[in-house]
């Protein structure tokens, strides 16, 4: 074995027992704080509880976000510019690839003033045993279950998350993965529904399921009076009318990997085992009021164009090596100002920002 293969062998030691023991204490000591520490103080002041937990779990999510950065797989983003929307509640509806998908996101939001404080992330219940899982729990993330002989179980459950803690802790930013696993695993039997139904046939995403989404914009829609959902069971942190108001955007968000096939992983940001790269993070904003809210079908058709046009840009990023402003077929219409391109010196300076204030 040759001196130079010894020593990216230590490297990648070294970095995976240091998130190990990252992992040992930051996350006992969040725990520690909100389940004993400051218990008390969430009955004395409940609206400082979640204030504090908030700070707290924006804290973990810095220190994940830096495994990405450390490995120095650079975000690139572009499309609209979400910043502007960050005391706004918004629906992202984002592409799934790989379990790096969720912590390059964190990478993406965590210099956009408070999200991470106040974001909920709706994840497969297996996420809820990891390591990460217990501070998941604490913050008020939405753990489903997937599966016919569940559904409607799940849609009430994730209705009554949405009232009690999504609105009841405040919250704004909502992630949603609606194709409900990974690219690799449900791509064949995406093709084969696609073909059976005469539905779009997408090879660099699968079809969405939209019951989760649709149970989301009917319950926090412009539609539904959230003053009456909101009964004497839901403590809301202030009281306030802002705490009730509801979604006003939907942004598509699209992640694209540079190699298709093989997109990084969790394993990889934790390591540094595969080489620098750039991750696209693509952003379409549509107000509440553009999305169709009056059929199940309606909507699914309105989310399968969306990711229609997924298809296009990671197409034409795959085929040209150059990631698209917007698709294809609509570039003879082109009205979205586009983000400059954040290069990896722009969030050094920004993780550095954030790490100074979580030390």
């Amino acid at each position: 074995m040759d001196l130079q293969r010894i020593l990216y062998i230590t490297k990648y030691v070294i970095n995976v027992v240091g998130i190990i023991i990252t992992n040992l204490y930051c996350i006992p000591t969040y725990l520690l704080w909100m389940w004993v520490i400051l218990l008390p103080f969430r009955i004395i002041n409940h609206p400082g509880y979640w204030y504090l937990e908030g700070v707290m779990f924006r804290w973990l999510l810095t220190v994940v976000a830096g495994w990405g950065w450390r490995s120095k797989y650079q975000i690139v983003e572009m499309g609209d510019d979400v910043s502007a929307l960050e005391k706004e509640r918004c629906l992202f509806l984002v592409n799934h690839q790989s379990t790096a998908d969720v912590p390059l996101l964190m990478l993406a939001f965590q210099e956009k003033g408070r999200v991470l404080e106040s974001i909920m992330w709706i994840m497969d219940r297996l996420f809820r045993y990891t390591n990460f899982g217990a501070v998941s729990v604490t913050h008020g993330d939405y753990f489903i279950t997937q599966g016919k002989n569940v559904r409607d179980y799940q849609m009430k459950r994730l209705r009554d998350h949405l009232l009690r803690v999504y609105l009841g802790r405040n919250r704004k930013w909502i992630v949603l993965f609606p194709e409900g696993g990974f690219l690799s695993k449900r791509l064949e039997t995406s093709v084969k529904y696609a073909t059976k139904n005469n539905f779009p046939i997408l090879e660099h995403v699968t079809l969405p399921r939209v019951g989760a989404m649709e149970v989301i914009l009917n319950t926090l829609g412009p539609h539904a009076n959230l003053k009456d959902a909101v009964d004497e069971d839901v403590s809301l942190l202030s009281g306030t009318e802002e705490e009730c108001e509801p979604l006003k955007w939907v942004i598509d968000t699209t992640v694209a990997y540079p190699d298709r096939h093989r997109p990084l992983d969790l394993l990889a940001i934790c390591t540094s085992y595969r080489p620098p790269c750039s991750v696209y993070v693509h952003y379409r904003c549509y107000p509440i009021s553009e999305v169709p809210l009056d059929s199940l079908e309606s909507l699914r058709d309105w989310t399968y164009k969306r990711w229609s046009e997924k298809e296009e840009l990671l197409k034409e990023y795959y085929t040209t090596g150059k990631f698209p402003h917007i698709p294809a077929s609509q570039r003879k219409n082109e009205t979205l100002n586009s983000n400059s391109h954040r290069s990896h010196e722009d969030y050094l300076v920004l993780y550095k920002d954030a790490l100074c204030r979580v030390l």
